[in-house]
């Protein structure tokens, strides 16, 4: 598969849990509701969803190791798609005139490829710098010897060789 149509196939995927986890806020927000204020409901529901929604995006969408690293950056996506609507809903009603209520949805649709791209990020990106592999470390034996000339033969193993004896030691006195 070329990685065009592999990423194409993720955003189809991110969109898919996208609607799954719209739908899993929603219906943890109205079941809550008839328990907790609507702020406290709100939160709870969002923080739930959001944890699905990692969970499905790590497995389903990107097929990665979910870590605790990419969990905790994960909530940046969730912010960046807060800023973004928000600035889109504004510009769109506020400044354009266009509908309250179906501006969201566009804004909301706008941020699908930026918030894409920050949670492909996210959860594709190594916890840690990779280490060397160790059979493709340079072995001491294969450089070049530093010195000129011939390289010297490795001294045998064993005994040494005691030197000869004789009367005279070849030198001055």
């Amino acid at each position: 598969m070329t990685v065009q149509r592999q990423w194409q196939w993720q955003m189809v995927r991110f969109a898919l849990v996208g609607a799954v986890n719209t739908g899993t806020y929603y219906g943890c927000y109205l079941l809550l509701l008839t328990w907790l204020p609507y702020i406290a409901a709100h939160a709870v529901a969002f923080a739930l969803s959001m944890t699905g929604s990692f969970f499905l995006n790590a497995y389903f969408t990107y097929r990665t190791r979910p870590t605790w690293r990419k969990f905790l950056l994960f909530p940046l996506t969730n912010a960046a798609n807060f800023v973004i609507t928000t600035a889109g809903v504004y510009l769109l009603v506020g400044i354009g005139g266009y509908s309250d209520r179906w501006s969201p949805l566009a804004a909301a649709a706008a941020a699908i490829p930026i918030t894409f791209a920050l949670s492909r990020a996210i959860m594709l990106r190594p916890d840690r710098k990779p280490e060397p592999d160790p059979r493709s470390a340079p072995d001491s034996r294969s450089q070049p010897n530093p010195r000129p000339g011939p390289v010297p033969e490795p001294a045998p193993a064993g005994p040494r060789p005691s030197p000869p004896s004789g009367g005279s030691s070849g030198g001055r006195r």
